[in-house]
């Protein structure tokens, strides 16, 4: 089930130096729309954030960072999106559930369906109205990540090569609600590609 209402659940997704963080921010400011990410986006999230992505942190098993993952949104449901949503403000947010199906359903080979499950009831059935994919080559990627690397982005090139092939399967599954972007451009390319698929989804090529 996706949101239905005036206010706008849009989603970014991608792998790791996409550029969905910029993106995003740059939409939200177009749209006027409350921008926010995960995991991470409540005080809740800030803890799990760290558990789940800090290097040298605990190890955390598959499933159970599946879980956690599932925590961290449903609490930003609560706090965030549905308020923001009610409230008849678009939401643009910098990863959402799909970032699990394709991190742990498909990158730690845990099955979408399964890991699906787990966020829809998490989520309540509030998916996102539209999903932004951002898509890149892996060493297109590489030399954007000038920085010391969470957990999840230093893990294998074949983690995320599953990572990107489960999200293009996504995309490919579901027309309606996914537009795919190629994120290698330059930031001022890649945002009028993000405005022009926005305004051609929403609002018979307008967004209010």
């Amino acid at each position: 089930m996706v949101h239905e209402g005036a206010a706008l659940y849009i989603a970014f997704e991608g792998g790791e130096g996409s550029g969905k963080s910029t993106q995003a921010r740059l939409l939200a400011e177009r749209l006027g729309a409350r921008i926010t990410h995960e995991p991470g986006g409540t005080d809740l999230g800030v803890k799990l954030r760290k558990l789940l992505l800090g290097v040298g942190e605990s190890p955390v098993g598959s499933r159970a960072e599946t879980l956690l993952m599932a925590a961290d949104r449903a609490q930003h449901m609560v706090e965030v999106v549905g308020p923001t949503l009610a409230g008849g403000q678009h939401v643009v947010s910098d990863r959402t559930a799909y970032s699990s199906l394709a991190y742990q359903g498909g990158g730690r080979n845990l099955g979408v369906d399964d890991v699906r499950a787990v966020n829809d009831w998490a989520l309540d059935g509030l998916w996102p109205d539209l999903v932004v994919l951002l898509d890149c080559e892996r060493s297109a990627t590489n030399t954007r990540l000038d920085r010391a690397l969470d957990r999840l982005e230093a893990e294998e090139s074949a983690f995320h090569d599953r990572v990107r092939s489960t999200f293009l399967a996504l995309a490919a599954d579901d027309r309606d609600h996914w537009v795919v972007i190629d994120g290698a451009g330059t930031i001022d390319e890649v945002a009028s590609q993000v405005w022009e698929a926005v305004q051609a989804r929403v609002a018979g090529g307008e967004v209010r």
